[in-house]
């Protein structure tokens, strides 16, 4: 995969290969800390939207001292339909995430802890540690809020809310008390900087006291709702 991006510069056009230069970027990062990360704490992954897999669709998630944090393999109809399998570097799952259709207008999409294989078993089947529903701006006030997440099956005030735009990598998690939790930001190159790497590298910055698998977790849902 070859990511192309232009400089800002008027005479300058630069091409970068993400993939070829892996082991290239995981220096880099080794060498050069997030600015973002010394200053208050929180930590800064870089997010492939690319399995190092042959042959197969997912995510790659560096962090920022060049090891394997998470990844996801089983992406895009892989495996069950509708189920997504977020694991740490070593391949133990994490979460599960899985997407419950409704005649309705609102779609589900039910996360849950460790690795599960069918959730439709209600006897049987672990319970969710949250749920996210889509948001429909028109029927919300906040044409910015992409999706709310819940705690659990039965609770009916959001937990979180996300808002911003997935397509450009620019959105915000943010707690009850409206606090940002989260951020998806796009990535820049440190050669020329301002210059990004487009859609498919970006970043994830995580506030001290939240998950960064749970982080990671929503991106998995957004880009099943937005792209």
């Amino acid at each position: 995969m070859i990511l192309f991006f232009k400089s800002t510069s008027r005479s300058r056009t630069r091409t970068i290969s993400f993939e070829d230069n892996f082991d290239d970027h995981q220096q880099e990062l080794k060498k050069k800390k997030n600015i973002t990360e010394g200053a208050c704490c929180s930590t800064s992954l870089t997010v492939w939207r690319k399995s190092l897999l042959f042959s197969c669709e997912g995510f790659t998630v560096i962090g920022s001292d060049g090891s394997l944090v998470y990844r996801v393999d089983n992406y895009s109809g892989r495996g069950r339909p509708g189920q997504v399998i977020l694991m740490d570097g070593s391949g133990k799952p994490i979460l599960t995430m899985f997407r419950r259709k409704k005649f309705g207008l609102v779609d589900k999409w039910l996360i849950f802890e460790g690795e599960v294989d069918d959730c439709s078993n209600k006897k049987t089947a672990k319970k969710p540690i949250f749920c996210a529903k889509k948001s429909l701006n028109v029927l919300q006030a906040n044409i910015n809020v992409l999706a709310y997440v819940y705690r659990g099956m039965s609770c009916k005030r959001h937990s979180y809310v996300v808002e911003g735009s997935y397509v450009q990598r620019s959105c915000k998690v943010l707690d009850e008390s409206r606090r940002v939790v989260v951020e998806i930001k796009k990535k820049e190159t440190m050669i020329g900087g301002g210059v990004s790497f487009g859609q498919e590298v970006f970043l994830l910055i995580v506030q001290p006291g939240f998950d960064s698998g749970f982080a990671m977790a929503l991106i998995l849902l957004l880009d099943q709702m937005f792209s």
